[in-house]
């Protein structure tokens, strides 16, 4: 995998430090592609994919992983000519703490003055890479894996209790929290520097959500225009697509195969189970765009290989199931000669596609209703005794109750940590070491911080860090390199996302209907069945395949019963779980049971 990492502070052993915090997130010494360390410092880039590096030059290193793009004119003849990590230092000298609003695309540096004893770590705007940090005493240690930054001496491996919540909470662990106590990491388009012995961090970059004056018909034209530029500056040699069927690895295909003006290489996963198989939708695409498509169904037996795989690969545990069929649908790729892929990830966040938006927008109705009506009729009828529990006024005591919680909150009504008591899942000792409050706290500070004060627009900033950046840009990045093979995506181009962002809200949700402007745009472009089908996702019937293959059934039980005795889930909703997944409620149960048997897995696999 490629990787960066380092430190600033006197430290003896460079070189065996810095081999050591290679090894330590599997990168070996043999992949390092660069490595500079002196008494003050130490840098080093491995680059399998060719997209890390470091410059040493006149007491400063700076070291880049990345494909970003330099809108300075002087820096983007640099980064053509040499590389995009000497661009860094020769901006960082021009430009300071300026240089990333100079940046677009993906990457994540850093840059260290001994000297000065300043450093300064940045990552991009979307989170398509990833950065981490410690600091302990005078050593500022960084790192693209938490795995790099905990192997430093000065930063230790100690698993954060309050990270393991989170997990179970997120099913990730969102930034800037880290799985180890003390590695923190960065938040997109964040930048961190340390001056005068002091870490400080902020923006440099903000989602901004004020809506474009233009007509539909000009809108469409830059859409378009945007759309095939991105997917042109993403395309290069020996490069497949993702294609699940869905509006947006759909909308790549057909836009590269535009750009090309030819055939697309395309890979879909399919599942033999009822109300998971999508296949019919990634033919329909492939057909639609003469593609040489590439098919191959999972089975059960792929996810008891692909376990050991993401307990592996992942810094962190991590329990997004779709991870499977990730790594399988790129690993096919990569067997048949490819060495990149093209993926979809994104247009849901940003043009308006995730059904909870339309969902929430019932919720938000609510309080068009006068208050006095609301206050004085409607609740007091919702809440009669003896009616209210029981049809039809326990759908509307439901609706009143899920309304009055409020956005962002309201979203995690059905968390399986909000659906039980947590002293019936947890143990009394694990309860007392963490604070639950900082899980709902997040995702408010986040929501609360959106450049708008439309719920629409807000949700949809909540779910650019926490669903791509915390969660599904991990999840395809990282299966991705494991199967070997680099991943870009072109709606998420920083050009796109700004133009996304400025649309009028009406153009994203219109009644309920998802992502009305983006698909009026496309009309042309894709399948009508593809338009009109309802949100499915890459799911995994993980649930019901655990109940039905034996060889997966056991590792489930296995890792279960090793986790009760990390004394953190009480046995007994354990057992609860398993006993309700047996039933009616394997596909709802499975999901926790994945993400505990995963957090097991990797912590197995990390030695702890």
């Amino acid at each position: 995998m490629d990787g960066i990492f380092g430190w600033l502070g006197d430290h003896g052993a460079h070189q065996d430090l810095i081999r050591h915090m290679g090894r330590a997130a599997g990168l070996s010494p043999e992949g390092l592609l660069h490595e500079h360390s002196s008494q003050m410092l130490g840098v080093a880039a491995c680059s399998r994919f060719g997209k890390a590096d470091i410059h040493v030059e006149n007491g400063l290193a700076a070291t880049l992983i990345g494909r970003p793009r330099f809108l300075d004119d002087e820096l983007d003849f640099i980064a053509r000519d040499q590389n995009p990590a000497v661009a860094v230092a020769h901006g960082w000298v021009r430009h300071g703490e300026a240089l990333p609003t100079l940046m677009q695309g993906s990457f994540a540096f850093a840059v260290l003055e001994p000297l000065k004893k300043r450093a300064c770590l940045v990552l991009d705007r979307i989170g398509a890479e990833r950065l981490c940090y410690a600091r302990h005493g005078g050593q500022l240690v960084f790192g693209s894996s938490a795995q790099n930054v905990a192997a430093h001496p000065a930063v230790g491996r100690t698993i954060d209790p309050q990270a393991i919540y989170d997990y179970l909470y997120f099913h990730t662990i969102p930034a800037p929290r880290s799985v180890y106590r003390g590695v923190h990491k960065l938040l997109p388009g964040q930048i961190v520097t340390l001056k005068n012995g002091q870490i400080d961090s902020r923006f440099y970059w903000q989602a901004d959500y004020a809506p474009a004056e233009a007509g539909f018909d000009a809108h469409r034209d830059r859409f378009r225009s945007l759309l095939d530029q991105a997917v042109r500056d993403a395309d290069a040699p020996a490069t497949a697509a993702f294609l699940s069927g869905g509006t947006d690895s759909s909308t790549v295909v057909g836009a590269l195969t535009a750009a090309r003006g030819g055939p697309v290489d395309t890979f879909s996963i399919g599942f033999d189970a009822d109300g998971f198989d999508e296949m019919e939708y990634a033919r329909c695409a492939a057909e639609r765009y003469g593609s040489r498509a590439n098919e191959h169904y999972l089975k059960p037996a792929d996810i008891v290989t692909a376990v050991p795989v993401i307990a592996r690969e992942y810094d962190e545990p991590f329990g997004n199931e779709s991870a499977v069929p990730t790594y399988f649908c790129a690993r096919a790729a990569r067997e048949a000669g490819f060495e990149r892929m093209l993926a979809g990830d994104g247009g849901d966040e940003i043009f308006g596609g995730n059904a909870r938006y339309a969902k929430q927008k019932l919720f938000e109705n609510y309080f068009r209703v006068p208050a006095a009506l609301r206050r004085g009729l409607i609740e007091p009828v919702a809440h009669l005794p003896g009616l209210s529990d029981h049809f039809p006024l326990s759908k509307l005591k439901s609706y009143v109750r899920q309304a009055n919680m409020g956005l962002p909150l309201r979203m995690e009504s059905y968390n399986f940590l909000h659906r039980t008591p947590l002293d019936q899942i947890f143990a009394a000792d694990f309860i007392h070491a963490v604070d639950p409050s900082t899980a709902d706290a997040a995702l408010t500070e986040v929501y609360e911080r959106t450049a708008s004060d439309h719920y629409i627009n807000r949700m949809m900033h909540l779910d650019l860090k926490f669903t791509l950046a915390d969660n599904d840009l991990r999840k395809v990045g990282t299966m991705t390199e494991a199967a070997g093979i680099e991943v870009r995506y072109p709606l998420l181009d920083d050009r796109l996302v700004a133009f996304a962002n400025h649309l009028p809200v009406d153009y994203k949700v219109r009644g309920q209907k998802l992502r009305w402007f983006f698909k009026e745009a496309l009309t042309d472009l894709l399948p009508e069945k593809i338009i009109n089908k309802s949100k499915h996702g890459f799911g995994l019937p993980f649930g019901v395949w655990s109940t039905q293959y034996a060889p997966l059934g056991e590792l489930v039980h296995d890792s279960l019963a090793d986790f009760k005795k990390r004394g953190w889930v009480q046995p007994a909703y354990l057992d609860h779980m398993l006993a309700m997944q047996r039933g009616p409620h394997a596909s709802y149960y499975g999901v926790m049971i994945w993400v505990m048997m995963m957090l097991e897995r990797w912590l197995q696999a990390n030695q702890h």
